[in-house]
This record gives C-alpha cells, structure tokens and sequence, in this order.
C-alpha cells in the first residue's frame, strides 16, 4: 500500500465519519413513518440506530441489545497491560435514547423473514419494514478439543469480548513470575480485530518489560501465515523486545506447526499438530462465526458468515434485512476482503442506512464508499495505523488500493532507508486515542 502523510491520512479519517452518510436522503415522504430494528448494541448497531433518526426522525428506530453498558474492544489490550482502566471503555445508550432510539435491553431469540418480525426473550414481539443485523460475532470453542466457554470464562480467557475476561486476562498476566510464558493462540481468519492478537503480543511484553519480569517469554501459536501490519510490528518487536530467537517475543506461523487444535487447562498446556506448549498464561482465541441470530434466521453462508448486496448491505439471502460489522463477509480472496473493525462496522452502518432511508422514500440507494481507519498500539508511546478504502464495482466490493495507506517502516528509499523518528510512532498513538474518542461520539452520542 502506497504511504500517506499526515494531512492526507486526517482527511481519510474524516471521510470514513461522513462520506457514507452525504448523500442520504434526508426528508421522508409526508405522513410516512417506517419501522426500522437494530439488532446488536455495538459500533455497528449503535451507529445504524443514531443515523437513522438522525437522518429522518419520522422513521421509528427500535435497538435491541442485552447490555445495558457496553464495553469496546478496541484498546481494550491497554487495560490487560495497565496503560488503561476499563472504565474509559465503557458507555451507556442514554445518547441514543435522546435521540428517540427506543432501546430494549433484551435478547433477540427469532425473527421471522417472512412476517418481518422480531421476537425477544422477553415475550415482546416487533413488526419492522427494515431491519438492520448486527449481533457481533459467535466463538466456535469446539474448533479446539478441550477448549470451552465455561473455561474461557475462568481460566483460559480469549478477551475477545470486551469485559470481565479482559480483566481475567490482566490479572493472570499480573500474577506471571518472571521466566513464564505468555501463550497467545491465534484462529484462523477471518476474525474481528485482524492485528489485535499482534498487539496483544505487544502489550504484554511491554508490561514484562517494565515491570522487570524480562525473563518472560511471549509466545504468539499462529494459525496463519502471516497477519495485519506484519512489518512494524516485527520493526517494534526486535527493536523492543527482542524477537524470535532469544528475544522475548516469538512467532510460530501455521506452516510452522502454529495451530493449536487441543488445549489441557489442568496442565495449562497447548498442542498443535506436531507439538506442545507449556505456559503459565493460556490466552486461546476460538475461530469465529457470525453471532447465533445470523445463523438461526439462515442469514449465513457455509463458512458461517453473512453475504451482502455490496451496494446497499442487504443481506443476498433475505430482502430487507442489513447485517453488518463482524458478522458480515465483504469481499473474498483474492480481491482484499473488508477487515471486521469497529471502523468499518460505523461505515457499513451508514451505507445500510442511505439504502433503507432511499428504499423508504421511492430513490435509488446512494452510490457507496467504504473507508475503514485502524490503529494499532505496543505502548502509549509507539503507534501505528491503516486506512482501507473500497468501492463498488459490478455488484463487487473494490480494494482501491492507491486511496489508502499504511503507516512506513522505514523513510528515504529502498536504497537509502531511513528510520521512523520516534515523535511519529508517539504522535501516531496520541491519534490513536483522538480517534477513539471521536467514534464513541460517533456511535453512542
């Protein structure tokens, strides 16, 4: 991906807040009030129900979410490595309620294609003309023989939902002795956060590292062959860390036997096909699946996603219903599929958004761009960041690969290469926290 400098990168992210939504139309026809459901109370959903009334308040918008706080993902690495309490994570819906959201704290148990209808644990039944899906992901812990969600939750957590597991995994990485071994497991893709397992990494060693437990060893198991930003996290981790080798940090790619397809959590012992790992930190992370409405109301595929009309959202199974954010697949190999980021979840919000809002008032759907913006920390003092762009193109998702960038290795030439100075990977994290600040306004204010 080509470089980008600072002034263009602003405007990338600005773009991704408020180039879905330019076009969407803004007045409804006289007397007209639709129906529109959110199902899931994240980035996606939050973001889909507060657009929605933004856009046209006649339309009567109900969110339904089990949670009445919820808690994001993204930066929740800092708070397993200390630089973050969990509280600056956490928000509640009173944003959207004042907005004339209706929010249910319930959990979604049918809903009916046909009768377009939605049923709640509760007993309360929703007639909708629109209704956006947006239920997150599902954790597959049968994918590793031993694994399960009663062991995720006390001993061997994933933390890949934000929340008590994240702090599971805080303190037991606390409670390491130095000399121990901080195992990260790592499923096959497609998975939410592509290169948060790799900040994890980082976060971690850089907590041993500071609290003189240097000793220690990071151990990434990798299902894959490679991962997001490859290259500056291993810049960061052999100038850091220490990498592979007698570093603290090391990485076993899945050609390399890095699957782990059983764990023992007596022993705390993970094995791949040809190996065992002892550690005294066993962080598995189960390979994913679309959240379990997706899959009950046949929205997915054989994979266990949700394919999408690329222009509006709508699911290619049933009219009217728009999955969104980690739930969804958007593109496949070889064409470069659209990451699960909170980002890009607020980005498919708005284009399902413009499509419901234009179906509603008899125009054709706005021609849409997909922006996503992700950063990545190894300590308050070190970031770096991506900004993907797509288009639509004969009913395809497009990776226009010269409109984003990705944060450089190395300045100067290939011939002459020069280091990052160190402001920039400081400044870069500074702009981390700016835009995390910005879409939590975003979606819940």
């Amino acid at each position: 991906m080509s470089q980008i400098n600072r002034r263009e990168f602003l405007k990338l992210v600005a773009a991704a807040s408020s180039a879905a939504v330019l076009t969407i139309p803004r007045t409804a026809q006289a007397g007209s009030k639709g129906k529109v459901v959110v199902i899931g109370g994240g980035f996606g959903g939050a973001t889909a129900a507060k657009y929605l009334r933004l856009m046209d308040p006649s339309v009567e918008v109900t969110l339904i979410e089990p949670n009445k706080t919820y808690t994001s993902c993204p930066l929740s690495n800092e708070v397993i490595s200390g630089h973050r309490d969990i509280k600056s994570l956490e928000v509640g819906y009173d944003g959207l309620k004042k907005r004339g959201v209706n929010v249910l704290h319930d959990t979604v148990t049918k809903v009916d294609p046909a009768k377009k209808t939605v049923t709640t644990q509760g007993g309360k039944t929703f007639a909708y003309d629109a209704l956006v899906m947006s239920p997150g992901v599902e954790f597959n812990y049968a994918a590793v023989e031993g694994d399960s969600e009663e062991l995720s939750n006390t001993v061997i957590p994933h933390a890949y939902k934000a929340g008590p597991q994240t702090l599971l995994l805080k303190k037991q990485l606390e409670s390491m002795p130095d000399g121990g071994k901080f195992i990260i497991a790592v499923p096959p893709g497609p998975f939410r956060c592509p290169p948060g397992p790799y900040e994890r990494a980082s976060q971690v060693a850089d907590y041993l590292t500071k609290n003189g437990k240097t000793k220690s060893k990071v151990i990434i198991l990798d299902s894959n062959d490679s991962f997001s930003k490859k290259g500056l996290f291993e810049q960061a981790w052999k100038n850091m860390f220490g990498y592979q080798a007698g570093g603290m940090l090391e990485w076993v790619p899945g050609a390399s036997d890095g699957k782990v397809v059983k764990v023992d959590a007596k022993s705390m012992t993970a094995y791949t096909n040809f190996g065992e790992h002892k550690g005294d930190v066993l962080n598995i992370i189960p390979p994913h699946t679309a959240g379990k409405i997706a899959k009950d109301t046949g929205l997915t595929n054989a994979k266990g996603w949700c394919e999408v009309v690329p222009m509006t959202m709508e699911s290619a199974v049933h009219k009217d219903i728009y999955p969104i954010g980690d739930a969804c697949v958007a593109g496949e190999m070889p064409v470069y599929p659209m990451p699960k980021s909170a980002h890009m979840a607020m980005t498919q919000a708005k284009v399902a958004v413009g499509a419901i809002l234009a179906k509603m008032n008899g125009q054709a759907a706005p021609v849409p761009y997909y922006v996503n913006t992700c950063y990545s920390t190894v300590n308050p003092e070190y970031g770096f960041s991506v900004v993907h762009v797509y288009r639509v193109t004969d009913n395809k998702f497009v990776y226009v690969t010269d409109a984003g960038g990705v944060s450089p290795v190395t300045l100067g030439t290939k011939e002459a290469p020069q280091p990052v100075p160190a402001i920039q990977r400081k400044l870069e994290a500074e702009y981390c926290v700016g835009w995390f600040n910005n879409v939590m306004a975003d979606a819940f204010a």
